[in-house]
């Protein structure tokens, strides 16, 4: 069984504010869609025996018209090409309630062979000499206790788990989110020949035999030194190698030291860091600078970096101050944020009874839940 598995495309994500001259669509959006549909192609080459796609193929549980023809597309390309697809949803593209429509079930009409895990129950399917055993994105935690105990594992063929979810060995907690869940390491068994995994962007090993395939895009500055790409798996032999898709280059440009420097010479060696790069057109780039004080009046001239800005989708600064510990971006990513546990952190610095605290944390917990549960069901 040669099966390749990616994970976290998030179709129909946008950002930044420049435009396609010629569709009128948020370019990062545009380039997304145009390289699923290229790592598709590069995939095909491939022949693998089946393609596992372990969640969050969707940014949003409403995908735009857009996001829903780049899939028609892909599953028309695999089709032809012979190739199954087993997908799970993931939490950005899981309905939060179980009698809401999932934007999976459109994909279930298409003729291609596709298994497609989103009802909040495990299910399983046989392809070959391989069964796959799938636990999508749960409404809750303990959900995924009872889908993983009703797990038979075959003695003849191979199986492969595929999930969703930050397994436990993680310490990074930058993308904590709505509705993600951690995965108790005992699902993690080492009994499967294989774990598919999906939700963190890093491509990386978690235990001998689980994998983050990683997102096969740069979707937040926080991922600029990830690995992305699919993985390309024999689970038989138990061999995993890399497989580099295609995607919109994200360059580090490193940091730049202003403590005495100029502000025009900072603005000079921002562009020649990235001329040096020979970036292509509408690449990302960040760059941090170190030290910028007050002499340095409002800081770089943003004018002056208008030639390289054109070329480049987005140029981020990172400024990092004297008197910070941190590099803190200019721009923040809100899905980054762990709401409730930011609501948690502001309550305990009230000057609140033990019991008022109790009562506060347990109402405003349960409204903000449903606050975001109704944000990202509508897609925002």
């Amino acid at each position: 069984m040669k099966l390749i598995h990616i994970a976290d495309t998030h179709l129909g994500l946008a950002a930044f504010s420049r435009l396609d001259p010629e569709s009128g669509m948020n370019l990062r959006e545009k380039q997304i869609y145009e390289n699923f549909l290229s790592a598709i192609d590069v995939i095909i080459q491939q022949k693998p025996d089946v393609l596992v796609h372990a969640g969050d193929l969707f940014d949003t549980v409403k995908p735009k018209t857009k996001a829903y023809t780049t899939v028609l597309e892909a599953l028309e390309r695999l089709h032809a090409a012979g190739i199954p697809l087993v997908i799970i949803a993931g939490n950005h593209s899981m309905t939060k309630t179980r009698y809401t429509s999932s934007p999976y079930e459109v994909l279930t009409y298409h003729p291609s062979e596709i298994t497609a895990a989103f009802r909040f129950r495990y299910e399983k399917v046989e392809i070959g000499d391989t069964i796959f055993h799938l636990i999508p994105n749960m409404l809750r935690v303990e959900d995924y206790r009872t889908a993983y105990d009703q797990i038979e594992l075959s003695g003849k063929h191979n199986n492969v788990l595929v999930t969703h979810g930050l397994a436990t060995q993680i310490n990074d907690k930058r993308l904590a989110t709505v509705a993600e869940h951690e995965l108790d390491g005992t699902i993690l068994s080492e009994n499967f020949d294989y774990i598919a995994l999906g939700h963190y962007h890093r491509q990386c090993r978690i235990t001998d035999n689980a994998w983050y395939s990683g997102s096969t895009e740069f979707l937040t500055y926080g991922e600029i030194k990830d690995e992305k790409g699919g993985l390309l798996t024999d689970p038989g032999r138990h061999e995993v190698q890399h497989l580099d898709l295609p995607k919109t280059p994200m360059a580090d440009l490193g940091t730049i030291r202003c403590a005495g420097v100029h502000p025009g010479d900072i603005t000079e060696e921002i562009i020649s860091r990235v001329m040096a790069k020979h970036l292509p057109l509408y690449a990302m780039a960040q760059v941090t600078l170190d030290g910028l004080a007050r002499e340095h009046g409002k800081g770089i001239d943003m004018r002056d970096l208008a030639g390289v800005r054109e070329n480049l989708l987005d140029l981020k600064i990172h400024e990092k101050r004297e008197d910070e510990d941190r590099p803190v971006p200019l721009q923040q990513d809100i899905r980054m944020i762990d709401y409730l546990q930011e609501f948690e952190g502001f309550i305990g610095k009230k000057q609140l009874s033990a019991k008022q605290k109790e009562f506060a944390l347990s109402r405003g917990k349960e409204v903000l839940q449903s606050v975001m549960d109704e944000h990202r069901e509508l897609g925002e």
